[in-house]
């Protein structure tokens, strides 16, 4: 079993930035990568942006590129999503999750063996 705890959503105006951390305890040895995800109220879950865990390897979905920075901390186990320019349309609840299993494609949730509870951004306009 893996455990996540996300923090350090909030309120902030649109242009503003946010910084999310995803850790994580337990079976951690074996996770392939890790990713975000995040959830707009009457939307299905989307794909924001993955890490591979060793590597470091990064995807980014189209609409964060240049404006999100996904980045882990293997010695704390930690993963974190640096948000800048934000926009109104960002707010969401946002998951990060880990997988174990190695795969080529990292953006869709059910690839995604564990999840966090999810913690909320909302951007103003």
């Amino acid at each position: 079993q893996v455990q996540l705890v996300e923090s350090g959503g909030g309120l902030v105006q649109a242009g503003g930035s946010l910084r999310l951390s995803c850790a994580a305890s337990g079976r951690t040895v074996r996770t392939y990568a890790m990713g975000w995800f995040r959830q707009a109220r009457g939307k299905e879950r989307e794909f924001v942006a993955a890490i591979t865990w060793s590597s470091g390897r990064t995807y980014y979905a189209d609409s964060v590129k240049g404006r999100f920075t996904i980045s882990r901390d293997n010695a704390r186990n930690t993963m974190y999503l640096q948000m800048n320019s934000l926009k109104p349309e960002d707010t969401a609840v946002y998951y990060c999750a880990t997988r174990e299993a190695a795969a080529i494609v990292l953006n869709l949730p059910r690839g995604y063996d564990y999840w966090g509870q999810g913690t909320q951004v909302t951007v103003s306009s």
